[in-house]
């Protein structure tokens, strides 16, 4: 039996066996490869293509996909009908194209998010997929986390009342290691789009993407204030989200800031009748807990640990085996790049 898939936004073991799709990976630096040895290691898909612009890093994943053939393009890759999906972890500039290209040949995609730099080219991905009958997926990985499962049954039970507050923060020590990411054209932006985006699309899922209202962000460089206008990438950036039903919600995130441990990463839900927060510890970017708050109690629901790099794109997988189309679910990549795209003014 493989091992789960996504139903209505919870892990639920899976029913049955299927045929292995065919796979082709699209990028496999450090983020793509872990993705396709997730999928080979839960034997979900077969890896029949590999392509990656850094010759170093195709013959690397090749070490975990021997049978895999390398090729030089996407093209090649779509030009092979027994090829049924398309993993691609690319520089951000590319996702949307490369999306709608293996979508139009006729594959399903899984994408590296964000899917799109702004919320015009995550819809022209969505609608293409939707045109093709599709499915697409996006890498929003800390959903498949054990903890946030078990945060998002709990906000999910109405349990906490009525949720007036979210507080959402990932600050990163460290600063993206390619050059890219810090050209606005290349990227859509910077801490927001990189790590925020994991946060904001939490809080709206677990809430069932209640309608924003009002969005005040400020961004920085290097300890100063700019706007997108000015073609820079933000290191620093905090918003005000208002949701309807009055929940507030308030993001902050960031790159290099000395924070005295290597990450802080946290989405914690504030109710009339208690709380309830996924967050990291010991400054890990790996390790997470749920914990549920009632005044000053707090109680463990789950912690480390929790194999879930990767898992996304295990049940995506999973997903294209059993035949799964386009699915309407792919409107909420929609919903979270408006509200990014708000936080930067465009």
């Amino acid at each position: 039996m493989q091992e789960t898939i996504l139903e209505n936004g919870t892990l639920l073991p899976a029913s049955s066996s299927t045929a292995k799709p065919k796979l082709g990976f699209l990028g496999v630096g450090w983020i793509g490869r872990n993705r396709m040895e997730a999928i080979i290691r839960k034997d979900v898909g077969e890896v029949t293509f590999i392509s990656d612009t850094a010759t170093q890093n195709a013959e690397e994943a090749a070490k975990s996909a021997p049978e895999a053939t390398m090729v030089n393009s996407l093209e090649a890759m779509l030009q092979e009908p027994e090829v049924n999906g398309i993993v691609i972890a690319t520089p951000s500039a590319f996702h949307a194209e490369q999306s709608i290209l293996s979508l139009e040949a006729g594959k399903s995609v899984f994408c590296q998010k964000p899917l799109g730099r702004n919320v015009e080219e995550t819809k022209r991905v969505v609608e293409t997929a939707r045109r093709q009958n599709k499915l697409l997926g996006v890498d929003f990985s800390y959903r498949f986390t054990a903890a946030m499962q078990e945060v998002y049954k709990v906000v999910q039970s109405g349990e906490l009342g009525q949720i007036y507050a979210v507080e959402l923060v990932f600050h990163n020590a460290y600063g993206p290691d390619k050059a890219w990411f810090y050209e606005q054209k290349m990227s859509g932006g910077g801490c927001v789009i990189d790590l925020g985006v994991h946060l904001v699309d939490l809080a709206l899922w677990s809430m069932n993407f209640p309608e924003v209202k009002r969005v005040q962000s400020h961004l920085f460089a290097k300890g100063k204030p700019i706007s997108m206008a000015e073609g820079k990438v933000e290191d620093y950036a905090t918003a005000s989200i208002e949701l309807e039903g009055n929940t507030q919600m308030q993001l902050s995130c960031s790159w290099n800031l000395p924070t005295g441990q290597e990450a802080i990463i946290n989405a914690t839900f504030y109710g009339t009748e208690g709380g309830v927060a996924f967050k990291n510890i010991n400054g890990s970017f790996y390790d997470f807990v749920a914990e549920r708050y009632c005044g000053t109690k707090t109680e463990q629901l789950c912690a480390p640990p929790d194999e879930w790099m990767g898992r996304a794109g295990v049940v995506w997988t999973e997903r294209v085996a059993k035949g799964e189309g386009f699915d309407e679910q792919a409107e909420e990549f929609i919903k979270v790049a408006k509200v990014l795209d708000k936080i930067y003014g465009r």
